[in-house]
């Protein structure tokens, strides 16, 4: 086949159709694993589809050449919150033909087949697959030649307009099932023939189990279906976050079993708050990378008192926020997979308070996956899923996954037809991961994409109206919070600058970037930078890309910072947007905050201090030194007093 990338354990070619009835794509690959291994692995969907529920086999028949007919009952878990799942009744022919290869094929059964009338099932709706399957092929050396086709009619009709895409886009399904497949299928070969690595004491078997385990529970949050428990609670007339609770015996004996650090627990429910959201000319990867690694940017300050009035017996069981964990995070990864699409990691808090009255633990920890971060992938889902463990970690140990998943909507599969994705070249499959040409990169100006958000709490059930009231505000500041970093990050918001932008109500970032310059020249007899004749554009540029870190703050009698340049930005750990949260005494510890309490009068009176070197924290909790800072006041050009101005010179995390 064109394209085709020789060895074994590489993907060749991904072909995406367009203009056919449904949605399809097609793909063809080398594995080193032996063809009826390749079968077996496939025909478990459960093992490496996600967004599968279930698969159940309610017939299996014997046909003449050594084959099999099987029937089968299929449910898929709907992405958002927005949307039911879907339901298949299939039939699957597998067999082995004349030069020893496997084929399996599957499509729906229908009326037209000869087939019993399959009654609908609540809440699914009813999708088709047409004439799919796999076609394995005994390779000469060794491994397998496979060649995947997935074509289905998703029903695109039972969904609000908006969604739709994501139930039309061909695009999608070759990146959530197609290319899924053979991913996996490459991991296990790759696990089979290479010592496993167990830095972290587990085989890579267990940790894809607790991937699943995450993604699976997610998914049940997302969707609540009621034979899994779930039962929606009245709203309070707002329709922006739904909740749900699940009282079933089988959840909570799930949950109860070895709970965290053996603590009694006695919740005896979970709640779940849910909402989805439509975001617009942001990249998802962006958007959760910044969520991952700024946490304490989206997490709602107050949720150590919720924890503590709600599940006073097990807090642990609350997603973790910033709040009491001011000691800061540290990422610990666990595992990747082969092309970086997927990573398991452990968030660790450090917890500077050891409050008896709730229990709560010094050491705080997430289990962490991490979907979708290649920024130029095309189609991909991005998600970012979570869920509170213990120290000891063990396998079995419960989770109730929270987290967030983002979906691109503008997938409209418009080129020509049966467009193909040559991943030898074009997605550069590697050890970098799956990287699309950079016709894609960052282009997502003007495009859509749905966010689902989702968060667990386990609790006992005499407190349901105060923690039913608790998660609903929790997700709605969540979405707030969102939203806000959302308009940061965009690429609509930044100029020609690189992203040099200030707030609602400042003046526009060339003017403040000439007040800036001029006031530091006149304290201190000075050019902030070399004397020139540039224009304001130009003085903007060597401000935002000055090494040093440069930040500004009000004049109120708490200063809260209004502006920084990129080293700022990078110094604090944060975005512009982000930047109006943090006060000036916030980032400095208890010497820098006496001597800044000290000093500030001065700089108001005299208009120009240096500060000696010293050390501050950033907005993730790092410490940050610095050789020596300069403060002076900014004027405006009617001489008015605006804001301070600090410069951190040759600053470094520590």
């Amino acid at each position: 086949m064109p394209g085709m990338k020789p060895g074994p354990d590489s993907i060749g070619i991904i072909a995406i159709s367009h203009g056919c009835t449904g949605v399809a794509a097609r793909a063809c690959g080398l594995v080193g694993l032996e063809p009826a291994k390749v079968a077996e692995i496939l025909k478990d969907r459960l093992s490496w589809f996600h967004d599968c529920r279930s698969v159940d086999v309610i017939n299996v028949l014997p046909t003449a050449n050594n084959g099999t007919i099987e029937l089968l009952y299929m449910q898929v878990y709907a992405p958002t919150t927005l949307a039911p799942g879907r339901d298949f009744w299939l039939l699957r022919y597998t067999s082995v033909l004349e030069d020893r290869s496997l084929v399996v094929c599957e499509r729906s059964l229908n009326n037209t087949l000869g087939g019993p009338s399959m009654p609908p099932v609540q809440p699914f709706v009813r999708a088709k697959m047409l004439p799919s399957g796999y076609l394995i092929r005994r390779c000469e050396g060794g491994g397998s030649v496979i060649h995947i086709v997935d074509h289905l009619d998703l029903e695109p009709w039972s969904v609000p307009e908006v969604l739709r895409p994501l139930y039309e886009s061909s695009t999608l399904l070759a990146q959530k099932t197609t290319m899924v497949a053979l991913r996996h299928l490459r991991q296990i070969a790759n696990e089979s023939s290479h010592p496993s690595d167990s830095r972290c004491g587990r085989q890579p078997a267990a940790l894809r189990a607790l991937s699943q385990r995450l993604s699976r529970g997610f998914n049940e949050a997302v969707n609540g279906f009621a034979d899994d428990g779930w039962s929606m609670v009245s709203n309070d007339g707002l329709d922006d976050v739904t909740v749900i609770i699940n009282s079933s015996s089988s959840k909570m004996m799930s949950l109860n079993h070895g709970f965290m650090n053996g603590l009694p627990l006695t919740s005896t429910s979970v709640l779940c708050a849910k909402s989805s959201m439509l975001l617009q000319n942001i990249s998802p990867p962006i958007l959760l990378t910044f969520l991952r690694e700024h946490r304490s940017e989206w997490a709602d300050s107050n949720m150590d008192a919720y924890s503590a009035a709600a599940v006073k017996a097990s807090p642990c069981t609350l997603p973790i926020t910033n709040s009491g964990c001011s000691g800061g995070q540290a990422i610990l990864p666990l595992a990747r997979t082969l092309e970086h699409e997927e990573f398991l990691e452990v968030v660790k808090f450090q917890s500077i308070d050891h409050n008896q009255e709730t229990l709560m633990p010094h050491d705080l920890y997430l289990l962490q996956l991490c979907n979708g971060m290649d920024q130029n992938a095309v189609g991909s889902c991005s998600e970012l899923i979570f869920a509170p463990i213990d120290a000891s970690f063990a396998d079995d140990a419960p989770l109730l996954p929270s987290g967030f998943r983002i979906v691109p909507l503008d997938l409209k599969d418009t080129t020509s037809p049966n467009r193909t994705l040559d991943l030898a070249s074009a997605l550069e499959v590697g050890s970098s991961g799956s990287r699309v040409s950079n016709d894609h990169s960052n282009s997502c100006v003007n495009t859509r994409s749905v966010m689902t958000i989702a968060f667990q709490f386990a609790f006992e059930s005499h407190l349901e109206e105060n923690v039913t009231s608790m998660a609903r505000q929790y997700v709605r500041n969540i979405v707030t919070s969102v939203q806000r970093l959302a308009l940061a990050l965009s690429p609509s918001r930044i100029g020609s600058h690189g992203g040099l932008q200030t707030l609602p109500g400042s003046p526009e970032a060339a003017t403040l970037a000439r007040w800036i310059c001029c006031s530091y020249r006149a304290h201190s007899g000075i050019e902030f930078v070399k004397p020139s004749n540039v224009g304001s554009d130009s003085l903007l540029k060597m401000l935002w890309h000055h090494s040093d870190a440069i930040v500004c703050c009000s004049l109120k009698a708490i200063p809260v910072f209004t502006f920084a340049n990129q080293a700022g930005l990078d110094m604090l750990e944060t975005t512009l947007v982000a930047l109006q949260d943090i006060t000036l005494e916030k980032i400095f510890v208890d010497e820098g905050r006496k001597t800044i309490c000290t000093e500030l009068p001065h700089v108001t009176q005299q208009g120009f201090i240096c500060l000696q070197a010293g050390l501050c924290i950033s907005g993730m909790g790092r410490p940050v030194s610095y050789e020596r800072a300069v403060a002076w006041k900014v004027f405006d050009d009617e001489n008015n007093a605006h804001c301070l101005c600090f410069m951190f010179v040759n600053w470094s995390f520590v």
